[in-house]
Order: structure tokens, then sequence, then C-alpha cells
């Protein structure tokens, strides 16, 4: 490995006292900054009073200035990477960088930091010790309820990035793909001013967050508690509905096996389920 590092560096979400000591220490110290929006990133660098040098790395042009970065890197330049808000390639760019970074040779270290879904997921009172990240589900509405509709069945606890302008009609979208009754908590403009958390079933987060325009501005988690762990012939509602409108058309075998994928049951669960319909 090369001296020179690629440091990865989380920053503040919103409340700024968040920042770290090693964070200032490195972002005075490198050689660069590679940033998101060097503009953005300008606002928390002139509050800490650092003149690093920048560069912006983003969605639209990571692949390109790869190879510059590399090349400073070769020259024996530290270089520090930051994205608008929290943890870098956390449903942020990145992530192409930093591999060709290592493929070059380089050390990539990280600097942890703010990251919203851990700080969301640990005050949420959903659980913890299982959970898997989504980032942000897909933007067209039939693309959004098929993705939440193939996550129904998960037992582990669902977390999710989301927009304010489509916070109502993704949460719509999750009371049916995973039920009116299914437990919610979003978290909303963490660590700010506004900070909020809103929990309930599905359909109750829903109506408070319809009900009340301020609950529909800043960035959004959502967290959704998993599916019971299901036994056999013990279905949720939906998971029992489809099931029985399969059944009405299908094998025994085909039914569970069809059902298995719009709900994401276990197939077996399902099958012994169809069973005892029978």
């Amino acid at each position: 490995m090369s001296e020179a590092v690629l440091y990865v560096v989380a920053t503040p979400i919103g409340n700024l006292e968040d920042m770290t000591p090693r964070a200032l220490r490195i972002l005075e110290s490198v050689a660069l900054i590679a940033a998101e929006d060097t503009r953005h990133s300008g606002r928390l660098l002139s509050h800490f009073n650092i003149k690093t040098p920048m560069i912006a790395v983003h969605d639209h042009n990571e692949r390109q200035q790869q190879q510059k970065i590399i090349e400073k890197l070769q020259q024996g330049s530290d270089i520090a990477l930051i994205s608008d808000a929290g943890t870098p390639l956390i449903s942020d760019p990145g992530f192409i960088l930093v591999r060709e970074v290592r493929a070059a040779g380089f050390s990539v270290v990280p600097l942890p930091g703010c990251c919203a879904l851990i700080a969301a997921l640990c005050a949420s009172g959903v659980p913890s010790d299982r959970f898997i990240f989504e980032g942000f589900p897909p933007a067209k509405s039939q693309q959004r309820l098929n993705f939440f509709t193939a996550l129904a069945g998960e037992n582990r606890t669902l977390v999710f990035y989301e927009s304010p302008h489509r916070i109502v009609d993704s949460l719509k979208d999750i009371v049916a793909a995973f039920g009116a009754g299914r437990p919610v908590v979003i978290a909303r403009e963490l660590t700010k001013t506004f900070e909020t958390f809103i929990s309930g079933s599905a359909a109750e987060v829903l109506a408070q967050v319809e009900a009340d325009p301020n609950q529909r501005k800043g960035e959004f988690v959502v967290m959704v508690e998993g599916a019971p762990q299901q036994d056999a012939g013990l279905l949720d509602p939906r998971s029992s509905e489809v099931l029985d409108i399969l059944l009405e058309e299908l094998s025994l075998k085909q039914a569970a096996a069809l059902a298995a994928k719009i709900t994401g049951v276990k197939k077996k669960v399902l099958y012994q389920a169809a069973l005892d319909r029978k």
C-alpha cells in the first residue's frame, strides 16, 4: 500500500456540533477534499474556517474524477471524501471511487460519525438487532408499490430514506403492501430544531402526515417493523387473502409458489397453509 490515503469522512446531518475533532483535523490536513456539492460543503468548511481546496465528485462525474484523485494519491497527497451530509456512500456517491482507489493500491480510511439511518433506528423503538437498509424507494408509483410488496414478508426491520415530496405516496404504498396495521416509525429533520419522530400503525402514521403539512417537510428516515415469523397455517391477513385467491385458479403447489413471490412469505409455509385449507 502507498502511504497516501483516501479518508472517508462523515459530516453532520444537521447540528454542526456533531462534527468530530478528528474529522476537523483530517479536513484541515489533507491536500484536497472531494465533495458531493462544493457549494454546500463550502458553507460547512467556512463555518470551521477550513481552507482546503475542493473538487466536486457526484453521481454524474464520479467515474471521470476518479483518475484525477488517483493521480493526486500517486503524487503522495492525502484526500478526504465527504458527502452533503452524513456518511459518504450511504445513499450517496463514493462507491466507485473507493473501489478504484483500493484497486490502485491506496489505503481507504473511514472516519465514523453521523449517519441518518443509524441515528433514526437507535431512537425509534423498533427492533434494531436485525435490520436491512433499502435506500430510497423507486420514484414511480407502480415500481414503488412492487418494491414494497416484495419486502412484505421480510422479518427484519426495514429502513428507507424518503424525500418530502414523496413521503405521503410512499406511506400510502406501505399501507397497501405491508398492511394498515404494520408498525411504522418515521424520523424527520434529525439533529435539527424540528426533529420529529412519528410512530404507530402504518395507517396512523399516514394519517398524521397527511393532516399536518409541517410533517411533510425535511428529509425522512422511514422504518417498518419486520413481519412476524410465520408458522404453518398462520398467515397475516394480506398473505392469507393472496393465497385464497390463487387457490381458486391454481394447484396447491402453483398457488404457494406464486404467493411466495408476491408476499415474501416462505413457500413451504404457504404450501402448508394451503394444505390446511383443503
